[in-house]
C-alpha cells in the first residue's frame, strides 16, 4: 500500500481517537445555558486558567487548573455543591474538573468553548 493512501485511511483515525469524551463525572454546557443558570441560580463559578485573565462577571474564584489541590480549602465544604468551571478554551477545566472529582466533588459542570465562546456570544466579564 503506498504511503499516501495510507496516510488517508490512518489519519481519521487517529485524530478521531485525540479528542476529548467527557468523563461521567462531568457535564459540559454552553455558554448561553451557562448564563440563563446564572440569571435564576447563585452558583459556584470558578476560572481555572493560566495565566489570569478576564472574568466572567460573577466568578468566584480564580485558581489555576493546576493548582487545585493546593486551594482545596477555597472550594465549598459539600462536595455535592454545584461547582462550573471555565478556562479560556475549555481543555484546563476540564484537568481542573479531574482534580476536583479526584477530591470527592461530584458536581462538576465545564464551559464548552470557555471563556472564548462566553465572549463570542457577547456576555460579559469583569
Amino acid at each position: 500500500m503506498p504511503i499516501k493512501a495510507f496516510a488517508k485511511i490512518a489519519t481519521p483515525r487517529i485524530v478521531s481517537g485525540c479528542t476529548f469524551q467527557e468523563p461521567d463525572y462531568l457535564k459540559a454546557i454552553t455558554a448561553a445555558e451557562l448564563n440563563q443558570i446564572m440569571q435564576h441560580e447563585d452558583i459556584f463559578l470558578v476560572d481555572v486558567h493560566t495565566p489570569e485573565q478576564k472574568h466572567i462577571k460573577g466568578t468566584d474564584l480564580f485558581i489555576p487548573y493546576n493548582e487545585i489541590e493546593k486551594y482545596q480549602d477555597k472550594f465549598p465544604k459539600d462536595q455535592h455543591t454545584a461547582i462550573y468551571l471555565y478556562c479560556e478554551g475549555g481543555p484546563m477545566g476540564n484537568a481542573a474538573a479531574r482534580s476536583l472529582h479526584g477530591l470527592g466533588y461530584d458536581n462538576l459542570t465545564n464551559l464548552k468553548g470557555g471563556a472564548k465562546a462566553w465572549r463570542k456570544a457577547g456576555f460579559d466579564f469583569e
